[in-house]
């Protein structure tokens, strides 16, 4: 396997929008046993500050299987900011938004999130591993 050289770095992560909210309760209960009811959910996007800097957002969100269970909501977006080190072609920088740059960031995004919910009482929450290169590829395929 040769090497790839990293022809970008991330030189900041933030949390940029955070929801977190179980209106009660009864709706804390119905969760802890309905968690298994909900899609999690990710949009990777991005957007151009200047020739060699690149906002990549990552939103995680679990989204509800069937209609009208949508009474808690959690999402997290977190933002990657990547300076370019040299011109990138389009292919390449497509490669980088929406496999590198999320495949970096995750182990962070699962640890907030499983931080929200053990803080929140929910034992051994842990949210499943991403394949950000299969999801690239399964959209290529459609």
């Amino acid at each position: 396997k040769k090497k790839i050289k990293m022809n970008y770095k991330i030189v900041s992560k933030y949390i940029k929008d955070l929801s977190f909210k179980i209106p009660g309760a009864k709706k804390y209960f119905l969760l802890e046993k309905n968690i298994k009811n909900y899609r999690i959910k990710i949009d990777v996007t991005s957007k151009k500050i200047n020739e060699s800097v690149v906002e990549i957002d990552t939103n995680l969100y679990f989204d509800p299987k069937k209609e009208g269970s949508d009474d808690f909501k959690i999402s997290l977006l977190f933002s990657s900011i990547i300076n370019c080190e040299k011109k990138i072609d389009d292919k390449e920088l497509e490669k980088i938004v929406l496999i590198d740059v999320p495949t970096t960031v995750y182990p962070d995004i699962k640890k907030i999130i499983s931080s929200l919910f053990e803080k929140s009482g929910f034992k051994e929450f842990n949210l499943p591993e991403m394949d950000f290169k299969k999801f690239y590829e399964d959209k290529r395929k459609n």
